[in-house]
């Protein structure tokens, strides 16, 4: 089948890019201008009309690229046309006229390209995430595993695991053989060096896979203390209710933010307290679990405070960030089982010391998650086939000790499948369809 679809966003725009793959792709071409192909690569003005008739659609450029020197692999063509609604409708209905072409699926271009081997898997998921990144930072790894480098690391883990396993073959094929003694201590001194490098890179904090999600930042504390209004606050919009009634705030409000180019889930929850009320002690104990799934928690605070001094030991850690709101009320009353957790004196009443709190929390974040280097996890898929792979290689080293080379030769094989669905050395079309349905349509 061809497939074709709107590539540029949906909307009004001075330009679309309809995109157009597959062996129907020429006559489509020769259909709708009703001309002969143009010069492959070349940008070419043509008039586009509808299909068995003369009316005009639209005029602009029209790109062909023969395959397999194409994105896809396959025989490809995008048609730059003005971007009224109008314009996309008609030329799409035009084109689901000729035989053996549908509209695209979501990724539907992109799977292809992985399919005729122009991108392998990561990269395949590089591309979605460049397109969803919002932030500088989600941008620079984006862009950073679409260079091939994460890619090569897998490779070479794989191709190790591969000469392992042709050792520990030899060994099987030939029991009665004495093999040099290098090779049987390289085997296990090899499979030992892999496994460390797999699980250094496990203990990454799960840094990747914040940058692409977004850190979450849960915002704590008693009710009437602030936590709605500061969430208003960095918001810049009205995203939660604010009231002198406590217990105002039931359930969980997030929203999506940048402080200072980092992506920022900010959860405003519960006013923890003493409550008969049913409803809101659910609430306090998903603002509870809230604060401990959290990457920081910015725990929230008044100066008339004083009955929430029990709770502080269990919410201020050192991923928390004491605040004192109201402070233009006066402080002089602050028990000291506040003082002695350094708090920030805010007033979001009065806009004081925000930018401070501002400024601790790019701190917090920057010293503890985004200072690390060769970021390689950036999906929870990469480290379950990591996790999956250790495993496999634990197996291996109990097995090889114990003599027992069959099956340990099939925990190496399990070992670089692992390796391998990570890249794309995989035939599981489960899986494609779970990464690829992520796309927008037209990539």
């Amino acid at each position: 089948m061809t497939i074709y679809a709107l590539s540029s966003g949906p909307g009004l725009s001075g330009v679309a890019v309809i995109r157009i793959s597959g062996s129907e792709t020429s006559e489509v071409i020769k259909l709708i201008t009703g001309k002969d192909l143009p010069i492959p690569r070349v940008a070419t003005l043509r008039k586009l009309n509808k299909i068995n008739s003369n009316e005009l659609i639209d005029e602009g450029i029209i790109i062909w690229f023969p395959g397999p020197q194409s994105y896809t692999g396959e025989d490809m063509a995008e048609f730059h046309v003005h971007g009224g609604r109008s314009v996309v409708e008609a030329i799409h209905k035009s084109i689901s006229e000729i035989k053996n072409c549908r509209m695209a699926d979501p990724g539907e271009f992109t799977k292809i390209a992985f399919q005729n081997n122009k991108i392998n898997l990561l990269k395949a998921e590089s591309i979605a995430d460049l397109i969803a990144s919002e932030t500088e930072i989600q941008r620079q790894q984006a862009i950073k595993i679409m260079s091939g480098k994460h890619s090569k690391v897998y490779e070479r883990w794989r191709e190790n695991i591969l000469k392992i396993l042709a050792n520990v073959e030899a060994k099987i094929d030939f029991p009665d053989e004495d093999l040099p003694n290098n090779i049987l201590q390289n085997i296990k001194k090899n499979s030992s060096k892999i496994k460390n490098e797999i699980l250094t890179t496990l203990n990454d904090l799960k840094v990747g896979e914040r940058i692409r999600e977004g850190f979450k930042i849960a915002i704590v504390g008693p009710s009437n203390a602030g936590k709605s209004s500061l969430l208003n606050y960095l918001s810049r919009r009205e995203v939660a209710i604010v009231s002198e009634i406590a217990g105002t705030t039931r359930d969980v409000i997030e929203t999506h933010l940048k402080i200072d180019g980092l992506p920022v889930i900010l959860s405003d929850t519960a006013g923890i307290r003493e409550s008969k009320d049913e409803i809101e002690k659910k609430g306090i104990r998903l603002a509870l679990k809230k604060a401990e799934n959290a990457d920081l928690n910015i725990v929230v605070i008044e100066p008339k405070s004083a009955h929430f001094t029990g709770f502080l030991n269990d919410l201020i850690s050192e991923k928390s960030i004491l605040v004192i709101n109201k402070s233009d009320l006066g402080i002089e009353n602050i028990v000291s089982d506040f003082k002695k957790f350094s708090p920030i004196y805010i007033s979001l009443k009065k806009e004081k010391n925000i930018d401070m709190l501002i400024n601790k929390i790019k701190e917090k974040l920057k010293n503890k998650f985004v200072n690390h280097e060769n970021i390689l996890i950036t999906r929870e898929r990469h480290r379950n086939h990591l996790q999956q792979c250790v495993h496999h290689l634990d197996n291996f080293e109990l097995k090889n000790d114990n003599k027992d080379f069959d099956m340990a030769a099939e925990d190496l094989r399990l070992a670089t499948r692992h390796l391998g669905a990570i890249v794309g050395k995989v035939d599981v079309e489960e899986i494609l369809g779970s990464i690829f349905s992520e796309f927008c349509i037209g990539k």
